[in-house]
């Protein structure tokens, strides 16, 4: 076809072929890509037990045991607002990507028209026989492509296309965060339940004691001091149950937000923690030796980083390519006839064809400062990525410690309390034989409720902690975002 409309003396097929020999000939200016180089150990001295497997493993918060948890991650992660935006964005990503790819590609448009027009008869160009008054018909298919000679467009697709892995590991590493939130927030959730019963149960005994105290004291058994101490023990104990659950309803609507939930489900805030889960004692990730490095840069924080960096080493490119000549091809074909029913006809064909070369010659520095700038941020980017990196293996070293330190914790505490409630159990013996005083009863009680309390408090940190760790290990981020 275009053989037929170009002039014999530039024939159109030489012509595309040299213009493809220098498309392909072309090099993409700017530096490729390389990671920075890293001094990272062969293996962490302590890794979680099992976390080679679990790392990459989409529900590890099932280890827990717990259905009402495994449910209320599965909702949070259909509803979360945050979740929500994060997808957004990387659906927003890749339409860029999309847009960015089109200047790789030849732009076709089609235009047509009809129109009048009447030539003065007084003008220097009217001659006799002219009719004053005229009728065109118009068709015609235009194409334009500027050759991606230099790569600029090629550096800025790779660009785009790095900021669309940015994004999806941005989404990954909200979802991580926000299971880790879940969890953190169910259990805490549980803590205050677990605190506002044993509460209870305390008044309960308490004033259970009183009714007996009483008794004794009206035939004479026991003196009003003795009264008066129980009865001001349960006056304190009372008071602490506002504030309890106070801040039970606080992290219930807290967890409620995580999940997603409309406003008037906020404010009722009635979350589901019944069934069965996995005993506390068995949530040891203590283990062996030898875990490797790399599976840590598997972490979605870490892959953002490095995207940014790939897409800010590309953007060189792009500023380096606009020092170099731009050259635009366009064409266009069609047909234009005073009758429309001659416009398809072979003597009214039309045809054009132009080449465009464009070149920067003088800007006041423009185009340096625009790769100066480019330089500087891909600097940035290059310390930002050795930063995430550095923050990364602390992260997860403080998480190792921290779990083992809150498994220590939990231990201890869980041995305490059964120690106090025999100690409780013989100062109460001991005053009903007249052995000891009704001070030494409340003494013992007061440090029973402390242990249960901190005994509690430990849990919940052991369970938070294990979700730390995963989280500090990137778990699920790569396989959520396969």
């Amino acid at each position: 076809m275009l053989d037929r409309i170009v002039p014999d003396a530039i024939s159109a097929r030489p012509l595309a072929a040299l213009l493809a020999s220098l498309a392909l000939a072309g090099c993409a200016v700017g530096p490729d890509y390389q990671r920075p180089a890293a001094d990272l150990p062969q293996a962490w001295p302590a890794a979680p037990a099992g976390a080679a497997a679990n790392a990459s493993a989409a529900r590890w918060w099932t280890i827990y045991g717990d259905g009402a948890l495994n449910t209320l991650v599965d909702e949070a992660l259909a509803k979360n607002t945050d979740l929500a935006v994060a997808a957004a964005r990387v659906t927003e990503a890749e339409a860029q990507l999309g847009l960015q790819r089109t200047n790789l590609s030849p732009t076709t448009y089609a235009d047509g028209g009809r129109g009048r027009n009447r030539t003065s008869a007084k003008s220097g160009q009217f001659q006799e026989g002219m009719p004053l008054e005229t009728t065109s018909h118009r068709a015609q298919l235009n194409v334009s492509y500027e050759l991606d000679f230099w790569g600029k467009y090629r550096r800025a697709t790779e660009a785009a296309k790095a900021e669309l892995l940015a994004t999806e590991a941005a989404r990954d590493t909200v979802r991580l965060t926000l299971v880790a939130q879940v969890v953190q927030g169910h259990y805490g959730l549980l803590a205050q339940d677990a605190r506002v019963a044993a509460t209870q149960r305390t008044l309960e005994r308490g004033r259970e004691a009183l009714r007996l105290l009483t008794k004794q004291f009206e035939v004479g058994m026991i003196s009003r001091f003795d009264l008066q101490q129980r009865s001001a023990e349960i006056d304190a104990v009372e008071a602490q149950l506002p504030p309890l659950m106070r801040d039970r309803a606080t992290q219930e609507r807290a967890l409620a937000v995580l999940l997603g939930r409309a406003p008037r489900e906020v404010v009722d805030a009635n979350i589901r923690r019944d069934g069965e889960r996995a005993n506390a004692t068995t949530l040891n990730l203590a283990a062996p030796a030898g875990l490797p490095s790399e599976l840590l840069l598997a972490r979605p924080d870490l892959r953002e980083a490095e995207q940014r960096l790939v897409a800010a080493n590309a953007r060189i490119g792009v500023a380096r390519a606009a020092y170099f000549p731009s050259i635009t091809l366009t064409g266009a074909i069609g047909s234009e006839s005073a009758q429309l029913s001659d416009l398809f006809s072979g003597p009214a064909r039309t045809w054009n064809f132009a080449g465009n070369i464009t070149q920067a010659l003088w800007g006041a520095g423009r185009l340096m400062r625009e790769e100066e700038i480019a330089e500087v941020r891909q600097k940035i980017a290059v310390e930002q990525y050795r930063a995430a990196v550095i923050n990364a293996f602390r992260e997860v070293q403080d998480a190792v410690g921290a779990q083992a330190a809150a498994r220590d914790v939990f231990v201890a505490e869980t041995r305490r309390v059964e120690s106090l409630r025999q100690a409780y159990a013989l100062a109460k013996l001991r005053f009903e034989n007249g052995i000891a005083s009704q001070l030494d009863v409340i003494d013992n009680e007061r440090s029973l409720v402390a242990a249960e309390h901190n005994r509690i408090e430990a849990e919940r940190a052991l369970r938070a902690a294990i979700a730390d760790l995963y989280r500090a290990l990137g778990a699920g981020a790569a396989k959520a975002s396969a």
